[in-house]
């Protein structure tokens, strides 16, 4: 069975395309890996399921308006280039956020190799000002933010919430602390969230988080 196959219905292209994208990025990964920490080295050897299907879980929780995509800690590229790839050639355009530069010329060369379309602000995400790709000016905020292994949820919440909108939702890979790290935001943070559970690490789960606020704010 092509493990691709759940996810082919989200796919922009054929899913032959994607695969090709998706191996050469693989490739791309393993190549920087070997300099860069940008996956850890224990699970590089499974670096298919345990990252680039990790990341393709964001795509069933998509709406059908999600177009503008923030990813924020980009490291390797993960969700966000598995994502964009699967996308490629619809009309979600994808911010990555990363602040060290070694990382950021690696997200750079796979996002020109792969041609996707998404763009790299090499910085801290307090320093990027999501006015420069809002088509209006405003700072409306993103479709969706993604986060993948930066922080625990309180000090995520933090890092984000800047770019929350009205109708904006963050999608969240989150380990098998996610639990009490959404009870501990609580105490600063009013949200809602839904949680569903990672097909690919057990403990794990994806939270959809939505109305973001800060606490008597």
């Amino acid at each position: 069975m092509d493990d691709l196959l759940p996810y082919a219905g989200y796919f922009a292209r054929p899913i032959g395309d994607v695969r090709r994208d998706l191996e050469s990025f693989s490739v791309l990964l393993r190549k920087w890996n070997a300099v860069q920490n940008l996956v850890s080295r224990e699970t590089e050897a499974n670096l298919w399921d345990r990252h680039i299907l990790d990341s393709l879980q964001v795509l069933p929780l998509l709406r059908p308006g999600d177009t503008r995509f923030l990813d924020v800690g980009s490291g390797g590229g993960l969700p966000a280039l598995p994502l964009a790839i699967a996308l490629k050639g619809g009309p979600a355009h994808y911010q990555l956020v990363e602040p060290i530069s070694k990382k950021v010329a690696f997200l750079r060369q796979a996002i020109r190799e792969l041609g996707l379309n998404a763009a790299v602000h090499g910085g801290r995400s307090d320093s990027f000002d999501s006015r420069e790709t809002a088509p209006d000016g405003t700072r409306a905020g993103f479709d969706v933010i993604t986060s993948r292994a930066l922080a625990a949820l309180p000090g995520l919440f933090g890092l984000i919430h800047p770019f929350f909108g009205p109708e904006t939702r963050a999608i969240l890979h989150k380990g098998r602390d996610y639990a009490r790290e959404v009870e501990e935001s609580r105490l600063a943070w009013d949200f809602d969230v839904l949680i569903n559970r990672s097909a690919t690490e057990a403990a794990g789960a994806l939270l959809q988080v939505s109305n973001l606020r800060r606490k008597n704010s």
